[in-house]
């Protein structure tokens, strides 16, 4: 009886031994990647809109009732176009009666600078004619130009991008009528975030992208960084040049990203498996800790700097419990 007891106790803790090494020995589903190289490219992200780069505000140089508006918003322009009409029929009685004085005073000039060659009138009479006269035809001059500004024309070729003016309303000088922009000339203007301006500079390439443009990359290259920024919003503005700024609608908003950094064949692992700078690499179907260096980081890849070679196999979002030498199974 105690030797079959014996015998039970025997296979009994070589039983619990097989079921703990097997338990032990059982791999661990693990999710793998493959160093892999290809393009690390660190960037700024900004949104922008699309401007003319020399807007042009319209305004009247005389105060006077809007008569008429020629143009409306989106209306092509070309240089010297009427755009704003405004009342001049005050203007036209005021030259009436200014050309009829001016005619007046060059017969009187005339008649005087006879009679002065006949020796009939003094030297001084002549010249007080001839004074009046000259008077008149200027103020008439005047009167003209000032005629002629009553018709706002447009100062360059673009389209109307603002209209701000209506019949009926006080044209006064300084006021904004209409504003214009050339299509051809367009630029974007992107707004950076403070703590991300010192990375960007003049020359670096930029990759928009809008939702009216669904799937298609604009390049455009950064050719100006305003050198004062805005404290409220803690941004600062940077132009952009694109290569089709023809083919954008003034004031379509982007989303923007800056090419600040890019590293060329640089090894890559998804940025899950890097945790405090340090990766499980599997090598005969267990795991070992690496301490690997990291460069550019983005949010699917980090780019690893030393530490890996290509072609190694690497833990991605490991668990907690993985400890060095566990057998693991892809």
């Amino acid at each position: 009886m105690r030797k079959r007891l014996v015998l039970f106790v025997i296979a009994f803790a070589i039983s619990a031994g097989v079921g703990f090494w097997f338990v032990w020995q059982r791999p661990v589903s693990v999710t793998t990647a493959a160093v892999e190289r290809g393009s690390a490219v660190e960037l700024v992200y900004a949104t922008g809109y699309v401007e003319p780069e020399h807007p042009v505000i319209v305004s009247s140089r005389a105060t006077a009732p809007v008569a008429a508006v020629l143009v409306n918003e989106g209306d092509p322009v070309a240089r010297g176009q009427p755009l704003v009409q405004l009342d001049d029929s005050e203007q036209h009685a005021l030259l009436a009666q200014a050309a009829a004085d001016a005619q007046g005073k060059t017969l009187a000039e005339r008649r005087v600078t006879t009679l002065y060659a006949e020796g009939w009138v003094t030297r001084a009479a002549r010249d007080e004619a001839v004074a009046a006269a000259k008077a008149a035809r200027a103020s008439s001059s005047a009167l003209s130009a000032r005629l002629d500004q009553m018709t706002v024309r447009a100062g360059i070729s673009g389209v109307v991008l603002k209209r701000e003016v209506e019949p009926g309303d006080l044209a006064t000088p300084g006021k904004e009528l209409l504003q214009l922009g050339d299509p051809a000339s367009a630029r974007i203007t992107a707004t950076v975030d403070e703590r991300d301006i010192i990375r960007v500079h003049v020359g670096q390439v930029a990759l928009l992208s809008a939702d009216a443009f669904p799937g298609k990359v604009i390049r455009g290259r950064v050719y100006e960084i305003t050198p004062g920024g805005d404290p409220t919003q803690r941004a600062f503005r940077v132009r952009i040049h694109v290569e089709d700024a023809i083919s954008l609608p003034f004031g379509l908003t982007l989303e923007v990203n800056i090419v600040v950094n890019e590293h060329q064949k640089a090894l890559l692992v998804p940025t899950g498996a890097v945790i405090a700078g340090r990766v499980w690499l599997v090598r005969d179907h267990r795991v070992q800790p690496r301490m690997v260096g990291t460069g550019i980081t983005g949010t699917d890849k980090t780019e690893i700097a030393s530490g890996l070679q290509a072609g190694d196999i690497v833990v991605v979002n490991p668990s907690a419990g993985l400890r060095e030498g566990d057998r693991v199974r892809p």
